[in-house]
């Protein structure tokens, strides 16, 4: 049949998550010729093309590392495969832990004790334990995984404190952390893990007051850090790693313009890390209108921090942190998957590239924990004991969007639907179109979906994800 931008006028696969279906297939669609357009028609136009995505997917952590290694050989590499594996949950980007974070076996860096300007005791061993090994894996089931690296805490010995527990790095130690920081590069490249991104510091503008690994930068000092020392060495030992600057909340979107205003720093600079915790999410919009050259990326977080966020279609409770799970879990399965789907949806559209979940693994009980977020979850559980492994309502939102937003697609124009129903659509290398569909409404909603002179209609039920998908 001649092509259309539909890409064809055939069968659409439809996939759902609503009631008991999680990613259930469903009856194929079919692409018609074009009658009356409805009022709350949504109107896609691939030809509209924006931000090329990195994909969906979350951290492993020390933690999560350490809950995978407990199962046995043949379950470890069932996991691995469903969480990576592009046929499965296939995540497409993964965070990790330079040195301990707060979720972690034990409070680590890589270079603990006396000062050790020459980084003599440099050493990566703890991660050879469960972090790596894992990472292999996991990157030879999806070869096109993106890893994105994160700091806590420098070394106790370089910071005012003295300790890994808060503070700030002394800025006469501002040299021989980036050298430290490059030999963590260069060692996981050397296992096998080269790291696509790193940010300076998680958080940057909070200490926890001293409860777990963490440390302020001062924005002068992370422009100076940066500019300096981090950019320079990164570009003399001829990585290919990119800086991503901030690693913090919404509400910092001012101070990250005027950062992005010093050119020393700005060079250096691919783009935000950006948490949900604090602001709206338009602030990712007010910097990519600023500095369109700079990407945004989505780097912590859960699909249930969910509030009244501008630009989202969403009304409700203030965002939820991935650590409340007694309040996230009072809120009924199916409302959680609507509105993370809908989270999604409001993302992408206010430009991330990527969307990066807290802890992929914890135990039952939010362990291993070393920090003060005791009531935290996993988007897998493993029970401690029985060794038995729960899903998260996180992992069907992610599983409807790691399908939908792989490495190298794109997000395309999709516009309408009214508010009921929240949507963004993507293109894959390949030419496959996937149109995501997040109903967060009570009732079901009839949807009308129009591409050129071709249309579909469909029923999206009440609370639920529904990905559309045709070549």
């Amino acid at each position: 049949m001649a092509q259309t931008q539909a890409g064809g006028a055939g069968s659409i696969s439809v996939r759902r998550t609503a009631g008991k279906d999680q990613f259930a297939e469903q009856p194929p669609l079919q692409w018609q010729p074009a009658a009356a357009k409805t009022d709350e028609a949504i109107v896609l136009d691939p030809t509209r093309t924006y931000q090329e995505m990195l994909g969906f997917g979350g951290a492993l952590t020390d933690a999560s590392a350490y809950m995978i290694h407990q199962l046995d050989g043949a379950a470890k590499e069932k996991l691995m495969h469903e969480l990576y594996h592009p046929s499965e949950l296939g995540m497409g980007v993964t965070r990790v832990c330079i040195g301990s974070s707060d979720f972690a076996t034990k409070m680590y860096s890589y270079d603990e004790g006396e000062p050790d300007p020459e980084l003599k005791r440099f050493s990566i061993d703890q991660d050879k334990q469960y972090i790596l090994p894992q990472l292999r894996m996991a990157r030879k089931l999806n070869p096109d995984l993106f890893l994105l690296a994160s700091p806590w805490s420098p070394p106790g010995w370089m910071k005012a404190s003295g300790t890994m527990l808060g503070g700030s790095l002394k800025p006469k130690n501002f040299g021989v952390y980036a050298r430290y920081l490059v030999k963590f590069l260069k060692a996981y490249e050397a296992e096998g893990v080269p790291i696509d991104a790193i940010t300076s510091q998680n958080e940057v503008d909070t200490d926890q007051d001293a409860r777990m690994p963490a440390c302020v930068w001062a924005q002068e000092h992370e422009i100076v850090f940066v500019s300096q020392q981090l950019g320079p060495a990164i570009a003399e030992n001829k990585l290919k790693t990119k800086i991503w600057m901030l690693d913090h909340n919404w509400n910092l979107w001012g101070r990250v313009i005027n950062s992005l205003e010093e050119p020393a720093f700005n060079k250096y600079i691919d783009g935000v890390a950006w948490h949900p915790y604090l602001g709206t999410i338009d602030a990712m919009s007010r910097v990519h209108d600023a500095f369109p050259d700079k990407h945004a990326y989505w780097t912590e977080g859960s699909f249930s921090s969910v509030g009244a966020f501008a630009g989202g279609g969403l009304a409700g409770a203030a965002p939820l942190a991935s650590t409340d799970a007694p309040k996230r879990e009072a809120v009924p399965p199916q409302i959680r998957i609507a509105r993370g789907g809908a989270l999604a949806a409001a993302a992408v559209r206010n430009w991330t590239r990527c969307f990066m979940l807290w802890n992929i693994v914890l135990d039952e009980n939010g362990n291993p924990n070393i920090g003060p977020f005791v009531h935290a979850r996993g988007t897998l559980t493993i029970d401690s004991k029985t060794k038995e492994i729960s899903r998260s309502t996180d992992y069907w939102v992610l599983k409807h969007y790691t399908h939908a937003a792989r490495r190298g697609s794109k997000r395309f124009a999709s516009q309408g639907g009214g508010e009921a129903v929240a949507h963004a659509a993507f293109t894959h290398r390949d030419g496959t179109k996937v149109l995501v569909l997040s109903n967060v409404t009570d009732a079901d909603k009839a949807v009308q979906v129009r591409v050129g002179g071709l249309m579909t209609q469909l029923t999206v039920p009440a609370y639920s994800i529904t990905n559309l998908s045709w070549v």
